[in-house]
């Protein structure tokens, strides 16, 4: 099962919460996919034990087969390629690696180099059973959704994954949280929580992603936000109350459960909730 942990706008404690619950759960995976910036091992503090590189393809150009007959160019979706008269230009960072352009291209003048375009790891945390896998994209790379495909690949599927996810409604939170089994939203009692979380909401169900919403330093002088929740028939999974000792915590690195051993069992509460969605889900007929 993956359970994947998202938020409609960065500072809402989204990772505090994966990490929380992957600390509540035996034997879960946690993996980061928020490539640009994964912070989840600076909580957990993982052994790594492996590290691999993560490459995409580039078309390069032989001028000596070349025509410039633009084929290549009228097929590339993310006219990453333009033909010019004496020349043919590669735009890498608009690469999507997808080699269209080397497979139709009738002088075969198009061969693919490979790009190093970031790393992932894997290990395990020292104090409890929980295996680590992260991805980080290389400075200036503009390939994210290329590398959190990759990462995900690594999800154990005899094991319940947490993945943390991107924030923010782009390709990368769509890429990190498309086809998971339930998609955990993480919130907070403010204007602008409330507004992120509405675009939130709307790419999920595009997605057709079964979710929940977990408030983050609620504040009940907000109540717009339980009204949105409410009104919508959405469920509210859990509320964390504002409380600065959680800032002063997560600021030097302890994990909430770890600060709060209290909220443990709201955390596995939590997610004996989602396993029952998830189970109901999958005794549908056709699924």
């Amino acid at each position: 099962m993956i359970i994947s942990v998202a938020s409609g706008k960065g500072g809402t404690g989204k990772t505090t919460i994966a990490v929380s619950l992957a600390l509540s759960v035996q034997h879960s995976v946690y993996i980061d996919c928020d490539v640009e910036e994964p912070n989840g091992h600076i909580l957990l503090e993982p052994v790594i034990s492996t590290q691999q590189y993560v490459t995409k393809r580039l078309p390069k150009i032989d001028f000596d087969r070349c025509t410039f007959c633009s084929k290549c160019s009228e097929l590339c979706e993310f006219n990453a390629i333009i033909v010019l008269k004496s020349d043919v230009m590669v735009f890498e960072d608009m690469c999507h690696g997808c080699g269209v352009c080397s497979y139709f291209c009738p002088e075969h003048a198009i061969i693919e180099v490979e790009k190093n375009i970031g790393e992932i790891r894997k290990g395990s945390t020292k104090s409890e059973p929980i295996d680590f896998i992260d991805g980080t994209l290389n400075i200036g790379e503009m390939s994210a959704t290329q590398l959190i495909r990759q990462v995900r690949k690594e999800a154990l599927p005899d094991r319940t994954n947490i993945l943390d996810a991107p924030p923010g409604t782009s390709c990368s939170m769509v890429a990190a949280v498309k086809d998971t089994d339930y998609c955990i939203l993480v919130t907070e009692s403010t204007p602008f929580g409330l507004n992120d979380l509405r675009l939130a909401i709307q790419v999920v169900r595009l997605l057709g992603v079964p979710f929940g919403v977990i408030i983050n330093k609620y504040d009940d002088h907000f109540p717009a936000l339980d009204y949105h929740c409410s009104s919508e028939g959405i469920p509210v999974l859990l509320k964390i109350p504002f409380d600065r000792k959680v800032a002063e915590y997560y600021s030097r690195g302890i994990p909430l459960v770890h600060a709060m051993p209290q909220l443990k069992e709201s955390f596995r509460r939590l997610f004996e909730q989602i396993q029952l969605v998830v189970q109901r889900k999958e005794m549908i007929p056709g699924r």
